[in-house]
C-alpha cells in the first residue's frame, strides 16, 4: 500500500442510514463525528472531497408513495431530510477545523448556499469539503443519482460508496450466508447482474463519464483513507 492517494478528487456517497448508528431514527452524533474524521483524514492527504448524503435515517419519499400519497411531495420531504444530514455532517467537520460548505439543490439561502458547478469548483479550489444537499433537486431521482451527477460535475476521479458492508455481494450477506463477494466488476456487469449497489441511472451515468465506483464499509474507522491509498477491502467497479 502506497502512502500516496490514488485519486486527487473524489465524491463520497454516504447513506442516511449510516448516520443513524444503532439508533432506529435520526442522527447519532458520534457516528457523524467518526465519518467526519475519515473525511478529514482524506483532506489531510491532499484529496479534494465532495460528499452526497442520503436521507433514509429521517425520511424516504417512496414511503409516502407506497401508502397512496403523492410521490413528488414525498421526494421533496426526502430532499429536506438530506439537508438536515448535510448540516449535521458539516457541523462535525467544522468541529475538526475542516473548512466545509453545504451546497443545496433547493435554494435555502438562510440555511446554506445554493448549488452550482461554478460554486463547487470555487470552493474545492480553496480546499473546502463540499457537501451536496437536496439530492438532484428533482423528484423521482435518488441520492445515488445525485452522487453520480455531482461526481461528473465536479470532475471526480472516483465515487466512493460507503455502505453497510465491505463491497458488492451476489446477495445481502447479512441475510444470505451463501452470498459471495466481488473484487472487481464493470459498470455493465453491475447493470446486467442487477446488483443492488446503486440504482440503474446512477451506474449508467458513472459509466458514461468513465467514473469508477468503489464500494466499501462506511463503518470501518479510517477505511476511507486506507482505500484511497490502495489498501482495505472494497469492490471496484470500473471499465478500465
Amino acid at each position: 500500500m502506497s502512502a500516496e492517494p490514488l485519486y486527487k478528487r473524489v465524491l463520497l456517497k454516504a447513506s442516511g442510514e449510516a448516520l443513524m448508528g444503532n439508533q432506529g431514527f435520526g442522527i447519532d452524533v458520534a457516528v457523524a463525528d467518526r465519518i467526519a474524521s475519515d473525511i478529514a483524514q482524506a483532506r489531510a492527504m491532499g484529496v479534494e472531497v465532495g460528499v452526497v448524503v442520503g436521507g433514509g435515517n429521517i425520511f424516504r419519499g417512496v414511503a409516502v408513495a407506497s401508502k397512496g400519497g403523492d410521490r413528488v411531495t414525498g421526494d421533496h420531504m426526502g430532499m429536506l431530510a438530506t439537508i438536515i444530514n448535510a448540516l449535521a455532517l458539516a457541523t462535525s467537520l467544522r468541529k475538526l477545523d475542516v473548512d466545509t460548505v453545504v451546497l443545496s439543490a433547493i435554494a435555502m439561502p438562510e440555511i446554506c448556499e445554493s448549488f452550482s458547478q461554478r460554486a463547487t469548483l470555487f470552493h474545492l479550489s480553496l480546499g473546502r469539503v463540499v457537501i451536496f444537499a437536496g439530492g438532484t433537486g428533482n423528484p423521482f431521482f435518488t441520492t445515488d443519482s445525485a452522487a453520480a451527477l455531482r461526481a461528473a460535475e465536479m470532475g471526480a476521479e472516483a465515487i466512493f460508496k460507503g455502505t453497510q458492508v465491505d463491497g458488492i455481494y451476489t446477495a445481502d450477506p447479512k441475510k444470505d450466508p451463501e452470498a459471495t463477494r466481488f473484487d472487481r466488476l464493470t459498470h455493465s456487469e453491475v447493470l446486467q447482474k442487477g446488483l443492488a449497489v446503486m440504482d440503474v441511472a446512477a451506474v449508467a451515468l458513472a459509466r458514461e463519464n468513465s467514473i469508477p465506483i468503489i464500494v466499501f464499509s462506511i463503518h470501518e474507522k479510517g477505511g476511507f483513507a486506507e482505500i484511497l491509498t490502495g489498501g482495505g477491502r472494497a469492490t471496484i467497479v470500473t471499465d478500465n
